[in-house]
């Protein structure tokens, strides 16, 4: 959809709700073409990626613009970030701030200061040394979500196992389960498809706060701040909830017409940018089909008879099912409990806002955009 370009009498550019079709900045990282179907990494199809690469390997690709040369150098990174994911917080610290706050992803926001102290403003730093920052940070955040995350369930804090990949350690970590490759496979496919997503909601937000001046722990918890949305990072459990909720298929109609006739949302469908299939939902469906049991056969035709249902409900509109409807089945069939999804999230997304970070901070200007007032007029102004 095209907007036209409209200037208000003080000369600021009207732009609109949500900012909505407008470009904000310029960004090397990746892209979502939506009428496509589309999205990429740099210069790599995400999708594609997701079925075939670790997430340290693309983790890589964020950071440095390439995939790592060769076998050694993937070793070596991955390596690397097993060492940063060994991180200490005080017990009594974890216990007190798992019982503080609702959900572990939250507890990041005070965890992380704690464990990188002093890493002043990104914008002083040169690139290399942000981009040190970015990989201890986003490396500790599995190891800070799974402690807070057992501590509030009265269990024994799990340290991380610096040889296990990336995705297995998490699994690890958060459950006490070592699973079989298979499963930490399923996991990882989910991490390396969101680990970026063109401008959401939180990536702009670290890059708001990047672009003040502000450290690299600030950044990201703005992005934790932003995720704690349901509109954002909750989905993926309300969706595998509403599976659940439907039960045989056959009731999937009835229970979708009495939702929509209370102007309910629909969690797993729509999105706000794609107008072809959402490709993470695709690659996601087929991990699930690939597992298989009963409950990917009745989640596989609730999406369809509700996607043919929609279709009909607003016949003009492309309606198609995002990434949080398999992303909960996949989660959820690999060991991770639906508490546990936003926190994956996290685990996954946190690469790209550093990415982003460090790209903010490489050419920063202060976003700073204005507001149109449409309050009433101020006393003796006239």
């Amino acid at each position: 959809m095209e907007y036209e370009l409209t200037r208000t009498d003080s000369g600021l550019i009207q732009v609109p709700a949500g900012l909505k079709g407008v470009a904000a900045a310029q960004t090397s990282i990746g892209s979502v073409r939506g009428s496509e179907g589309f999205y990429h990494y740099r210069q790599y199809d995400a999708s594609a990626l997701a079925r075939t690469e670790s997430v340290e390997a693309v983790w890589h690709l964020l950071l440095n613009g390439e995939l790592p040369e060769s076998p050694e150098v993937a070793a070596e990174f991955a390596r690397s970030i097993g060492r940063q994911r060994e991180v200490t917080v005080a017990a009594e610290v974890v216990d007190a701030v798992a019982v503080a706050t609702t959900a572990p992803h939250l507890g990041l926001i005070a965890l992380l200061p704690l464990v990188a102290r002093n890493v002043g403003a990104s914008i002083d730093q040169s690139p290399s040394e942000r981009q040190q920052v970015a990989t201890a940070i986003a490396a500790a955040v599995p190891t800070l979500l799974a402690a807070t995350y057992r501590r509030r369930k009265g269990l024994d804090v799990i340290h991380p196992d610096p040889s296990l990949g990336h995705a297995a350690d998490w699994i690890r970590m958060a459950t006490g389960v070592v699973v079989s490759e298979q499963r930490a496979r399923m996991v990882e496919a989910y991490l390396t498809s969101t680990i970026d997503h063109g401008f959401n909601a939180s990536t702009f937000a670290s890059r708001v706060v990047t672009s003040t001046g502000a450290d690299f722990v600030s950044a990201i918890c703005a992005g934790v701040g932003a995720l704690s949305g349901p509109l954002h990072g909750g989905a993926p459990a309300l969706a595998l909830s509403m599976i659940e909720e439907i039960g045989d298929p056959q009731n999937t109609e009835t229970w979708l017409k009495q939702r929509l006739d209370r102007g309910e949302k629909i969690m797993g469908f729509g999105h706000a940018v794609y107008r072809a299939d959402d490709p993470r939902s695709t690659m996601l469906r087929e991990v699930a089909v690939a597992h298989g049991g009963d409950l990917v056969e009745r989640a596989v035709e609730i999406e369809s008879r509700i996607l043919s249902y929609l279709e009909q409900w607003k016949p003009d509109s492309k309606i198609v099912t995002n990434v949080e409807f398999y992303a909960g089945i996949v989660l959820y069939l690999a060991g991770l409990p639906a508490d546990l999804f936003t926190s994956t999230f996290t685990v996954s997304r946190v690469i790209g806002w550093s990415a982003h970070v460090c790209e903010q901070a490489d050419n920063n200007k202060i976003i700073r955009p204005s507001a149109i007032y449409v309050g009433p007029e101020p006393r003796g102004s006239e």
